[in-house]
């Protein structure tokens, strides 16, 4: 099964084109060699819940995504508002991989307690907020995906008993 899957970063210095999306990369790689996915599209929009929740309405809707990787803005500063302009798209939350990956990066990590990602269904997407580093991008998304495919075929409907 291949995997339509979307990638959103949000960051103001990405934005603007003063930092490189490095964690983004990780997300392609892993989805296209660990998951066989295929990235369908990529966009970087600044730490405003605004264009965050617009760009999450239209990977979902236009897109149709199956998965939506978000990289940033997910920890305490104040423009750090990936979580809450998610919670405001999503249908229902999938708290078990959130708290998988909170609990897998912080056996590594004590400060991994401060990500506050969530993870929750649009219509037939699964939308999964990542931390904005390269290396909390593979820890996280490397303790949820086994678990992957069976939650997208869950979520897409093609789940069969």
């Amino acid at each position: 099964m291949v995997w339509k899957t979307a990638i959103l970063t949000a960051s103001d210095k990405g934005a603007r084109g003063e930092r490189e999306d490095t964690s983004a990369q990780v997300i392609r790689e892993l989805v296209e060699e660990e998951l066989g996915g295929e990235i369908i599209e990529y966009r970087i929009v600044p730490d405003e819940p605004d264009e965050i929740i617009a760009a999450l309405i239209e990977m979902t809707d236009y897109f149709h995504a199956d998965l939506v990787l978000t990289t940033g803005g997910t920890e305490l500063a104040i423009r750090d508002v990936t979580p809450e302009a998610t919670r405001r798209v999503i249908e229902r939350e999938v708290p078990g991989m959130a708290e998988a990956m909170r609990y897998s990066a912080m056996q590594k990590n004590p400060g991994a307690m401060l990500f506050r990602g969530i993870v929750g269904i649009r219509g037939r997407t699964l939308i999964v907020n990542l931390p904005g580093t390269p290396k909390g991008v593979h820890e996280n998304l490397a303790a949820i995906m086994n678990q992957l495919p069976e939650a997208l075929l869950m979520v897409t409907g093609q789940f069969r008993l």
